[in-house]
């Protein structure tokens, strides 16, 4: 089977495939017009137009990201492109609600025309299959996030942790670039006040350079000024930095006992993926569907509510209890096996939904 997968090099795609690198074959990412063709950017996608459409040969389409910028007409026109050459539509619904959109018209927009079109529809919880049959009346296979980081990674990261002191606990908060789905101004009070509180713990927060330098082209002066002050009082750990590469990130966060995210909307994390994969204790908050992922410490924050005593209790809790909310290579393993026979599944009622044979076959 040849999928053109949408896009075909994240890594969650990539953990869709069986650990012994069998299964389905997706075309690689095309290099986007302008780009050295050894790049690795893949936006904007190019299987997204539907000349690339009539002019490749592939089973069906599986899209994931990357149809942000496209307006509902241009993926109308995709849609259009895949029926007239046979080949079904497979979306995941990873994003009910865009966390880069401060306005949701435009995402809602666009899942208004994918959602209904699609052949096969996939989403990673049963929160988010439950709104996608309240908002257009589909059903959605519902396949779990499968681990992000590699299981070698994993296992170091946690044989580190299973001999690491228990007695002191270091909070992460990253603001990244502050993608507008983010509120670490609304929480950072609660969060500076309560680990100060707690013996051994410390709070640390992480910060791109676009969004701390005097020049920085995100430059958020209110959040900067905070955070330095906090900095100049002792109360934070604070580090300035640019893009963590891969592995940057993953000793980040196997660095954290827990990670505090700061959103007021989303729906699902593959940050809060990682923290699982390598022990991190995740504090999530109550919008969208991270609880769903896996097991979590849940406080209130919405667009339109935070409870501060709930944030507070949640860090007491990680910091009393020390929870093991972790998931071990063994059952990453045993997941990613089912994660791609499900998609085996999915796959192949698409294609007889459009009484298409493989081209392979």
């Amino acid at each position: 089977m040849l999928v053109a997968s949408v896009p075909s090099g994240h890594v969650y795609v990539r953990h869709l495939a069986p650990e012994a690198g069998s299964g389905p074959r997706r075309l690689p990412d095309p290099k986007p017009l302008g780009q050295p063709a050894d790049s690795q950017v893949w936006w904007p996608p190019a299987m997204l137009e539907p000349s690339w459409v009539r002019s490749h040969d592939f089973d069906l389409l599986h899209l994931h990201f990357g149809f942000d910028a496209r307006s509902p007409e241009d993926l109308a026109a995709l849609v259009r492109a895949l029926r007239e050459t046979g080949r079904p539509l497979v979306q995941t619904v990873h994003d009910l609600r865009n966390p880069h959109h401060e306005d949701r018209t435009l995402h809602d927009a666009q899942l208004d025309v994918l959602v209904p079109a699609a052949t096969e529809l996939v989403t990673l919880t049963e929160g988010a299959a439950a709104e996608i049959e309240r908002r257009w009346g589909r059903t959605a296979t519902v396949v779990p996030h499968p681990h992000v980081v590699d299981l070698r990674t994993m296992a170091v990261a946690q044989d580190v942790r299973a001999r690491r002191r228990t007695d002191d606990l270091r909070v992460g908060l990253h603001v990244k670039s502050l993608r507008a789905g983010m509120a670490p101004m609304t929480i950072l009070p609660t969060l500076v006040e309560t680990v100060a509180a707690l013996p051994g713990a410390v709070l640390q927060v992480d910060a791109h350079h676009d969004v701390m330098d005097e020049d920085g082209p995100r430059r958020d002066n209110r959040l900067a000024t905070y955070l330095r002050g906090l900095e100049a009082d002792g109360l934070v750990d604070l580090r300035v930095h640019d893009y963590f590469s891969d592995a940057e990130l993953w000793a980040y966060l196997s660095s954290l006992d827990v990670s505090v995210l700061p959103y007021r909307f989303g729906t699902h994390s593959g940050w809060l993926e990682a923290c699982r994969d390598l022990g991190t204790t995740v504090v999530a908050p109550t919008c969208g569907y991270y609880a769903d992922q896996g097991p979590v410490l849940s406080y209130v924050h919405a667009e339109d509510t935070y409870d501060a005593a709930t944030l507070a209790a949640a860090v007491r809790a990680a910091h009393a209890e020390r929870p093991r909310l972790g998931a071990s290579i063994d059952e990453r393993r045993r997941q990613r096996a089912e994660v791609a026979a499900a998609h085996d599944r999915v796959y192949a009622a698409a294609l007889e939904k459009v009484g298409r044979r493989c081209a392979s076959a």
